[in-house]
């Protein structure tokens, strides 16, 4: 097959076994690649009841067609699991430069079965595959494992490894790779954790063959001029990275603050992307094949005198606004140690505010806490929980299990700012109607990339949406999050997106695989995709309950800002959305919806 390898590894940790098998091509045609294609392998193979952290839970990691092409921001792979956070499925999406560096070693995708006896790391040389021992690296951050093996293999090795938090079975360890992307939510690196799996180094020589070499390079040149012309891709993007939102996500009045309570921080500008490039930038920095540059290379010199990347805007709302914290130093810092340890940013800067305000409400006390208090604004505090929680020491310990599970220990659930159990990113779902809708109904739980309809209702992009109405929300929505499917898939950016669409993506697939498809059936491949997500929650209990916000987002108003007053109107947008989706009243897709995508 053109564009994809035609190889996965099959790695029994139990075992200690590797084997190549032939891709199913079947499978790729119909779900892709990345998220979709490790989606239906997992599925095919993994009982829907199994523990997350259990032997019997498998980990793919799946890369896409585009990955390691000369497509446009084309780096992407990811890690699917059943997650312990959520209890959903998993396809957690990562960048960097390991994905296509999996693909050049001949490899599609990696799916690890069983439970090693000891610490193991998986050492890949194009053909040449085999387990290694890992034990002398247990124990270390996610920078020491990458540099100790470099030192071993050679610098051209690329490296995913999960850090102590992933040891510890923090339940939203990540998967880091290249040392500072993250294949960051739902917890995979946990999973990893589980089967004592430490890392996987790779180094590939080998060419990626597309169909049309020269149709695929002009649909590819097309692809990065509409991207450098866009404004958000081709200027705002590069110049102040995802921490360009602060300040226009707080001028709409959707900026969480204070674990949600508000959604206006006075002091946004503070933590934003024009203060990070004016104190801490160095440079930027891209992945595989990217013309965005959207990555941050910084640089603290005041009281922790390191360097590091980042952090993106969701990570310094996390640490920053959500806590009540405008100390751009400690943020950052925080979000380094999340990257060393290996954890998701967003989980857990959330969890952290949570717990302020069960402090600030008496539900939390200074004993609960190990002596010390934990108030909102509170940036020594805020770095020092990040660091406990991540070794899982004193109420850290508690903070390893999520916002959820913490709050629901001390009787106060509805603070726990989580849609299924995962903790919501940096958008007001009150001030934002459509993000809220896309919360509830993400298959991963609260997650904003999965359908990202900031682009419309705040950026204008493709089209503008007024963010506080209802009306075309649904719909919208929907095209959003199919679209979405299909780039995860392919192995592309999400942020591609801001600048391209559908006609142009659909270009650069039939041009890599020679496969003759419409703009319209890839995107069907999307619904497919989706549906089968959908499936698969429903087999582990998921129902239209769980298609849900946080008490406060539908009850609680907004208590200032330009948003003063609202709350998100879910009722209204959920009823349409399971009726553009194809499925009944109670959110199942119909037995006509199935046939017609092929899943019955």
């Amino acid at each position: 097959m053109n564009a994809w390898m035609g190889t996965i590894l099959r790695v029994n940790l139990t075992t200690g076994t590797v084997i190549k098998e032939k891709l199913n091509e079947k499978f790729a045609k119909d779900y892709i690649g990345a998220r979709g294609l490790g989606t239906k392998y997992y599925m095919d193979e993994v009982k829907h009841d199994v523990e997350p952290l259990s032997i019997k839970n498998n980990l793919i990691f799946m890369t896409g067609p585009l990955t390691g092409t000369f497509a446009a921001s084309s780096a992407r792979y990811n890690v699917v699991t059943k997650g312990p956070l959520t209890g959903t499925i998993a396809a957690s999406n990562s960048g960097g430069v390991f994905g296509p560096e999996l693909k050049m070693a001949g490899y599609d995708g990696i799916i690890f079965e069983g439970k090693s006896p000891k610490p193991v790391y998986l050492f890949i040389e194009d053909d040449e595959v085999r387990l290694e021992d890992a034990s002398s690296l247990w124990g270390k951050t996610v920078f020491e494992t990458t540099d100790l093996l470099n030192e071993k293999h050679g610098e051209d090795f690329k490296t995913s490894c999960i850090g102590p938090a992933g040891e510890k079975l923090v339940l939203f360890a990540s998967v880091m790779n290249d040392k500072h992307r993250a294949a960051g939510r739902t917890g995979v690196g946990a999973v990893m954790g589980f089967k004592n799996l430490k890392a996987v180094t790779v180094k590939g020589t080998k060419s990626i063959h597309v169909a049309d070499p020269k149709a695929f390079f002009e649909a590819c040149k097309d692809a990065r001029i509409k991207l450098k012309a866009n404004p958000v891709s081709g200027a705002g993007l590069p110049a102040y990275g995802t921490e360009v939102l602060v300040n226009i996500i707080n001028s709409v009045g959707g900026l969480p603050t204070g674990n949600w309570q508000e959604s206006v921080y006075d002091k946004a500008d503070d933590t934003g992307g024009e203060s990070l490039v004016a104190k801490y930038l160095v440079r930027n920095k891209g992945c595989f094949a990217c013309g965005i540059g959207c990555g941050r290379l910084t640089k603290l010199t005041g009281k922790y005198n390191e360097i590091g990347e980042g952090p993106e805007y969701e990570s310094a709302w996390a640490m920053g606004a959500d806590c009540r914290i405008n100390d751009l130093e400690a943020i950052t810092k925080a979000n380094y140690i999340c990257n060393e340890m290996g954890m998701d940013t967003i989980t857990m800067g959330s969890t952290i505010a949570c717990a302020m305000e069960l402090y600030e409400k008496g539900y939390l006390t200074d004993k609960d806490l190990g002596g010390k208090p934990l108030l909102f604004g509170d940036a020594e505090a805020m770095v020092d929980f990040v660091m406990k929680t991540a070794i899982r020491e004193g109420f850290g310990d508690v903070m390893a299990l999520g916002s959820y599970r913490m709050a629901d220990k001390f009787g106060h659930a509805e603070l726990s700012m989580t849609a299924k159990k995962q903790e919501m990113p940096a958008y007001d779902g009150r001030a934002i109607q459509g993000i809220g809708l896309n919360y509830a109904t993400s298959n991963r739980g609260g997650c904003h990339v999965r359908g990202y309809t900031i682009s419309p209702e705040v950026l204008g992009l493709p089209l503008k949406m007024d963010p506080f109405v209802t009306e075309g929300k649904a719909n919208i929505l929907k095209i959003f999050q199919d679209l979405t499917a299909v780039v995860d898939s392919l192995g592309l950016c999400l942020f591609t997106t801001f600048g391209i669409g559908l006609p142009e993506i659909a270009a650069m697939y039939r041009t890599a695989t020679g496969i003759e498809i419409s703009d319209v059936e890839l995107l069907n491949i999307g619904d497919r995709i989706w549906n089968l997500e959908r499936l698969y929650n429903l087999e582990n209990g998921f129902t239209k309950a769980d298609d849900t916000l946080p008490p406060r987002l539908l009850k609680d108003p907004i208590p200032a800002g330009p948003a003063k007053g609202r709350v998100n109107q879910l009722d209204v947008m959920l009823k349409e959305y399971y009726e553009l989706r194809g499925w009944d009243a109670m959110g199942v897709p119909t037995k006509d919806k199935l046939k017609a995508l092929g899943l019955v």
